[in-house]
């Protein structure tokens, strides 16, 4: 049984893997692609099948979290060393699937980037959306101990989540923000307490730094996500321009070398 979860960033995608495998008495294997990957060429394909491996002598959930950098879409350009290695492991990666009797939960936040032949072998797939405002109220009050957690009267989780449009993750972050700025406040830390100000300037916060990360990595200038293709396709671009003018830049070094060489012989 393989299952894809997509959605933005902190939405509980891996909590909810966490959930399933406990509900199931199963072990959950966590598998990160900077785990599975390797500088040695065919070492991560073999990665991978010691992966499924474990996974059938342990009984346990396989999870792979930002699955779309291990199965990616697969290149059918100019072969090159790592073009081949990705394509390798794609290939490493659908035959395991076909033949492990157990459960894979594929994680990501960017589920365009899967190769196409994926589709087939997920059996269902699960959208993790942004939580509404009565979803974000929850979560604010799930961060926050009953009784350990010394927070102030004019605190208002309800007022927060009509606010504040954060994911469950940042509104986790939010919290720890939030305590760690009263408690860092002068005076006995006996009498401090989290206020609502702490709160809404942890969000403030939290929100101001997603939003830089997704105008400088994820989103244009309209807001939109951009396509993964056309996002490769400027990058590549770019780097070739780069490489033509250090080559440039070479070049007219090594004949203006080689005018001085002469000029020198000459005299």
């Amino acid at each position: 049984m393989v299952f894809s979860f997509a959605g933005p960033p902190g939405t509980g995608k891996t909590i909810c893997a966490e959930a399933i495998a406990h509900a199931l008495g199963l072990k959950l294997l966590v598998v990160n692609y900077a785990e599975a990957e390797s500088m040695w060429v065919g070492q991560t394909p073999k990665n991978i099948v010691a992966t499924f491996q474990a996974a059938v002598e342990q009984n346990a959930v396989l999870f792979f979290d930002e699955a779309d950098a291990i199965a990616t879409r697969r290149s059918a350009g100019a072969p090159t060393p790592h073009s081949r290695e990705m394509n390798l492991t794609v290939n490493v990666l659908l035959r395991e699937l076909e033949s492990f009797n157990g459960i894979v939960i594929f994680a990501t936040n960017l589920a365009a980037n899967f190769d196409p032949a994926f589709e087939r072998r997920i059996r269902t797939h699960v959208l993790f959306e942004m939580p509404g405002v009565e979803e974000r109220a929850r979560i604010w009050e799930l961060q926050i101990h009953p009784k350990k957690t010394p927070l102030a009267p004019d605190v208002d989780f309800r007022r927060l989540a009509e606010r504040y449009e954060l994911s469950g993750g940042d509104i986790k972050n939010a919290v720890i923000k939030a305590a760690s700025a009263a408690a860092a406040e002068p005076g006995a830390d006996l009498g401090k307490q989290i206020h609502q100000r702490h709160f809404e300037s942890a969000a403030e916060a939290v929100r101001s730094a997603r939003s830089i990360m997704q105008q400088s990595l994820f989103f244009e200038e309209d807001g939109a996500a951009p396509d993964p293709v056309s996002t490769w396709l400027k990058m590549q671009a770019h780097w070739q321009t780069t490489i033509l003018v250090a080559i440039g830049l070479s070049g007219a070094a090594l004949v203006a070398a080689l005018v001085a060489v002469a000029l020198v012989l000459l005299r």
